[in-house]
């Protein structure tokens, strides 16, 4: 199956992207997170684009070939999920199935919450939905793993870190570009769970990995083979951080637009989400953080890989088998149709 690339380009902003399957396949879109291209849902896109169904995965605002704004204001979330209406009405499409991993999930689930007239169903990797009705991230913080006097922001100190040091995070990530996405692209293990996750520790330890300089280690075959890497570099090295660290500095005016929601952020489309066993910063299997998801969610399927956070690229097989098996049982008339007959149809 081929993968080719495309761009869309508005008065507002440009979209690259890539795609395989046949046109008039029903629609998936991919969003990727941070710090991931389209390039990151690869397997998805081969796997389900030979099954018929059309698959697109854009480089989200700050990616990649699409736009890169200087202004951190530009990355609330509000306007990532314009750039995906635009995206899919320049694909001459009424609505899809919208999937998303990391910042992508927040993406797709207000997608739903606040347009559902787009949305044939929605699926997210390692990020539960947080609707604007529910408790807060920090009040969903483990306290046993993370007791409040000595991680008042638990497993989200990393994020408070960019808010405190954006300037020296992004400098910081900027001088080893290579070195940074092989320390971070690595493979989930249960030794993950012991203890507190690093993400906790970046304000401790005057920031990431210990507040060393940035590891210098192989990239993971297991998540990122030398051609992978290779690519995330390139596009990193282009474009530099400061625009996918810009999406963890607009927590004000994403929480704004999240109360905006429909229906107090209710989805009722069939949902699907992927716990990644061995994400630590995302531990969803044991801890509280999947609960506000499941109230406000009418059909929801849940999967739990037994994976790292890079869940699309370490368990490729098992996340398309579960979109696959999800598909197929609850979004049945999304279900690729023989050539001829969507030619008819």
């Amino acid at each position: 199956m081929t993968i080719t690339p495309h761009t869309l380009r508005t008065e507002r902003h440009t979209t690259a992207y890539l795609a395989a399957g046949p046109e008039d396949g029903p629609l998936l879109v991919f969003c990727h997170g941070w710090p991931e291209l389209s390039h990151s849902w690869r397997h998805q896109l081969t796997a389900l684009g030979a099954l018929g169904f059309r698959c697109v995965a854009p480089d989200m605002r700050g990616y990649g070939n699409s736009t890169v704004y200087a202004d951190k204001a530009a990355y609330r979330r509000e306007e990532a999920v314009r750039d995906m209406l635009e995206l899919l009405a320049g694909l001459g499409r009424g609505s899809a199935v919208w999937i998303g991993h990391d910042w992508g999930s927040p993406v797709v689930w207000n997608i739903a919450t606040h347009h559902p007239e787009v949305v044939d169903a929605v699926a997210s990797l390692n990020v539960p939905h947080f609707p604007s009705s529910g408790p807060s991230t920090v009040e969903l913080i483990d306290r046993d793993v993370y007791p409040a006097d000595e991680f008042p922001y638990g497993q989200w100190d990393y994020q408070v870190h960019y808010l405190k040091a954006f300037d020296e995070v992004t400098a910081y990530f900027e001088s080893d570009v290579a070195g940074l996405i092989a320390a971070l692209f690595r493979s989930g293990a249960p030794s993950h769970l012991d203890g507190p996750a690093p993400t906790a520790l970046i304000s401790r330890n005057g920031g990431w990995f210990g507040g060393g300089p940035v590891p210098t280690m192989a990239p993971d075959p297991a998540v990122l083979t030398a051609e992978d890497h290779a690519i995330y570099t390139a596009a990193f090295q282009r474009n530099g951080m400061a625009g996918p660290n810009s999406w963890y500095v607009n927590g004000v005016a994403d929480a704004e637009y999240a109360d905006r929601e429909l229906d107090g952020g209710r989805i009722g489309v069939p949902a699907l989400f992927l716990h990644g066993r061995y994400d630590a910063t995302l531990e969803t299997v044991r801890s509280r953080l999947a609960e506000p998801m499941r109230a406000a969610c009418a059909d929801l399927t849940e999967v739990v890989v037994e994976s790292g956070h890079w869940m699309a690229e370490e368990r490729p097989a098992d996340v398309n088998a579960a979109l696959v098996r999800w598909l197929a049982t609850r979004v049945p008339d999304r279900w690729p149709g023989p050539a001829e007959a969507r030619a008819a149809g």
